[in-house]
């Protein structure tokens, strides 16, 4: 049976950074592309990105297996570890990892949480 996990990273942007850049690396990681049909392969998932002054916070909520759980946020974790996004025109955008660590999925979260364990 599937379980919601949450992952939380700060990062520190480049100032030309696409706010959509680290949800890309991520998805990129799972899935293997942007671009797939549902479900998602790995892990389905689902990344927000808010504004903290100058940090981004990085939240990603993914549904797996437990036994499964550790190789996901491994990914999760190797995806924003990498510091960089290359968009498919050749745009790039870079950050620096401040912070990456397991976090408990939020009450706010939980109804979208569900929705992933159920996919």
């Amino acid at each position: 049976m599937r379980t919601a996990f949450a992952h939380d990273a700060l990062l520190d942007p480049d100032p030309a950074l696409d706010h959509r850049a680290p949800g890309g690396a991520v998805t990129v990681a799972l899935c293997g592309s942007l671009d797939h049909e549902p479900p998602c392969p790995v892990a389905p998932h689902h990344t927000t990105v808010d504004v903290e002054g100058a940090l981004l916070r990085v939240r990603v909520l993914f549904a797996v297996e437990a036994a499964d759980e550790a190789r996901v946020r491994s990914l999760v974790e190797g995806a924003l570890a990498g510091g960089e996004w290359t968009y498919p025109d050749g745009v790039v955008s870079r950050w620096t990892v401040m912070s990456s660590r397991p976090d408990d999925v939020r009450l706010a979260e939980r109804e979208h949480a569900d929705r992933l364990v159920a996919t």
